[in-house]
């Protein structure tokens, strides 16, 4: 069985890998709706990370507020990215298999700066040994 330690890097690289997909897609211009998709998948990978760290059991979900109301549980701050989330969370399921959805590189990129933004928060909340780029 693993430790907690390693399910929480497990996360993070998780996401990581994801940040890296979305650096891609909007680095090339290509590919943005997927880059929106791995700019929510970051973020709620990083939540899920937080919540092990935590050891609180959490709902296999892709909805990032109701992963950012478990979350506020131990920590209220969380609340404040709350809006950011709710911005994200669309990309996960509805909007990834809707036809019509062909976002331009402003949006690709704004998920991104959000979901970086998430992930900073979390690290922020979690030992120095979960911060260094390799997590």
């Amino acid at each position: 069985m693993k430790s907690k330690a390693d399910l929480v890097r497990g996360w993070l690289r998780k996401a990581q890998s994801d940040v890296t997909n979305v650096n891609l897609c909007v680095s090339t211009g290509q590919a943005l709706d997927t880059a929106c998709f791995h700019a929510q998948q970051a973020a709620e990978k990083c939540l899920k990370a937080y919540l092990t760290y935590r050891e609180i059991d959490f709902p296999f979900i892709h909805n990032l507020e109701k992963l950012i109301e478990v979350c506020a549980t131990c920590d209220p701050a969380f609340q404040s990215i709350k809006p950011l989330a709710e911005l994200l969370t669309p990309y996960a399921v509805e909007l990834r298999y809707d036809a019509d959805f062909w976002p331009d590189i402003h949006t690709a990129g704004e998920a991104m700066r959000i979901a970086l933004k998430i992930r900073g928060f979390v690290l922020e909340r979690l030992p120095a040994e979960f911060r260094n780029g390799d997590a």
